[in-house]
């Protein structure tokens, strides 16, 4: 399994994966060639067409010489590109939308029967997501889909043409899918959807998200709940106040900004301006203090002119991001965007790109520093790895979702991933904090006891992710 783009595709991979497994497929031990690989495609991030044609060019060699492989294409890009995919790569076996994930297993038999590539791209969601089986990566955390698709026009995406309107889960649903990881030694929900603090719009409830979060500090047993990624014309004081009130609820908000020029946010038909996305910010800290901001922001939109930049430079410096995605515009081929007069030229936004990035440099690591001194709760991960043998360092996330670095505790076994240690920070980079001085006795968790228990299955082959995970910079 290959998967590009953001955390719903994560979340989905997870999906095929689990559906593979139920149709008895195993996953194949690192080093051997596979009887099935699945590319799960982004059409989003830059350079998407070329970084999938050019893998799949990779995968055709080994297929050339394993009589019976097949090859699956979903996806974005799939419910974009559909049968022009087979055109372009004739090899491929099987090629499916965002709207039917739970088709591949018959769509890969199907396609061995008849001996012809399938090509099956439906209009609308025929089965929500996480009603499907799961192979999770983590034993310990979990994404929990509450909304798929986007009602949203913002002229540089093409997320709504290939994720299809906005549809919300009963928040009963959703309860009911977080209670169950739990059981099963979760202890971190991240909760997903393209504009997730809608949620409840389709069914008529605006204080749906709000009352979710309280919800989930309901669930005993569920210590860290996250979502991503709200939109701030959506973003009410009921959900800020559910935040600060929630226990379990974490003190970290990912919210793309995408300009600080007014002139652009118009033009990118985002409805909110700078001054309202400031106040949001405002008010996110004034109910909790330590919560750390993350944003999204796009250099060289078409259009953009220096005082455009200038207003952007100037949230940013108001704004205090503790980390930034950062992207310099490209064309994404049916968007409104992709004709808009005045693209501005490659060196011009690269000159941009540098000086933002500079400047959330030095942000990030003044807000970073803040942290030098203070006691931490660090959730052990797995696959951050250890940063290096000589310091025995391990690595985690703090509740406000930095990277930590941290010395285990001498007199006692290592942490699991999925436990719980305090440390204090005694460095700090712009992207990571380091705690030097021995963490505390681990709190062994259920989270723990499930990746122990995990340790017998076979390891994950990996996913190649196109962008990280939120709060790590691009």
């Amino acid at each position: 399994m290959r998967t590009y783009g953001c955390q719903m595709n994560v979340h989905d991979s997870e999906r095929l994966a689990g559906l593979l497994e139920d149709a008895g497929y195993a996953r194949v031990p690192e080093g051997e060639a596979p009887d099935v690989v699945v590319f799960n495609t982004c059409a989003v991030r830059e350079n998407a067409d070329n970084r999938l044609y050019g893998n799949l060019g990779h995968v055709a060699s080994v297929k050339a010489a394993k009589p019976g492989m097949q090859i699956a294409v979903g996806g974005c890009l799939a419910q974009k590109d559909r049968a022009e995919i087979v055109r372009k790569a004739p090899y491929v076996d099987v090629v499916f939308g965002t709207h039917n994930v739970g088709s591949l297993p018959v769509l890969l038999e199907r396609a061995r029967i008849e001996q012809e590539a399938q090509v099956e791209i439906l209009e609308a969601l025929d089965v929500f997501p996480s009603t499907l089986p799961t192979r999770r990566e983590s034993a310990y955390a979990a994404w929990v889909a509450i909304a798929v698709g986007c009602n949203n026009t913002c002229t540089f995406c093409i997320v709504p043409a290939l994720r299809g309107k906005e549809k919300d889960r009963r928040p009963g649903d959703i309860l009911r899918e977080i209670e169950t990881l739990v059981a099963e030694g979760v202890i971190e929900v991240t909760l997903l959807g393209q504009n997730v603090n809608s949620f409840g719009a389709e069914f008529g409830d605006k204080l749906a998200f709000g009352t979710l979060l309280r919800a989930c500090g309901g669930v005993d047993g569920l210590e860290r709940v996250r979502f991503t990624s709200p939109h701030p014309a959506s973003f009410t004081d009921d959900v800020i106040a559910a935040m600060a009130e929630t226990p379990n609820v974490m003190p970290q908000l990912h919210m793309p900004l995408q300009s600080g020029s007014d002139e652009l946010l118009r033009a990118m038909r985002r409805s909110y301006r700078a001054e309202r996305y400031l106040g949001i910010i405002e008010r996110v800290r004034a109910a909790m203090p330590d919560a750390a901001i993350t944003t999204d922001i796009i250099v060289g939109f078409p259009g953009e002119t220096e005082a455009d930049f200038a207003a952007t430079l100037d949230v940013v410096r108001q704004a205090r991001f503790a980390s930034a995605f950062t992207f310099q515009y490209s064309k994404r081929p049916g968007t409104p965007a992709a004709d808009f007069p005045d693209q501005i030229p490659a060196s011009v936004v690269t000159e941009r790109y540098g000086r933002l990035v500079a400047l959330l440099e030095e942000i990030s690591w003044d807000e970073a520093k803040k942290q030098v001194g203070r006691s931490v709760e660090v959730l052990v991960a797995a696959g951050e790895g250890r940063k290096d043998v000589a310091t025995r360092r391990l690595s985690g996330r703090a509740r406000d979702n930095r990277l930590v670095h941290f010395v285990p505790n001498p007199d006692v076994a290592d942490p699991r991933p999925g436990d719980v240690v305090h440390a204090t920070i005694t460095y700090a980079a712009p992207h990571h904090l380091v705690a030097d001085g021995p963490a505390s006795v681990p709190r062994r968790t259920r989270g723990g006891d499930a990746w122990e228990a995990a340790q017998g299955r076979p390891a994950p082959t990996g996913i190649s992710l196109g962008m990280p995970t939120i709060g790590v910079p691009a």
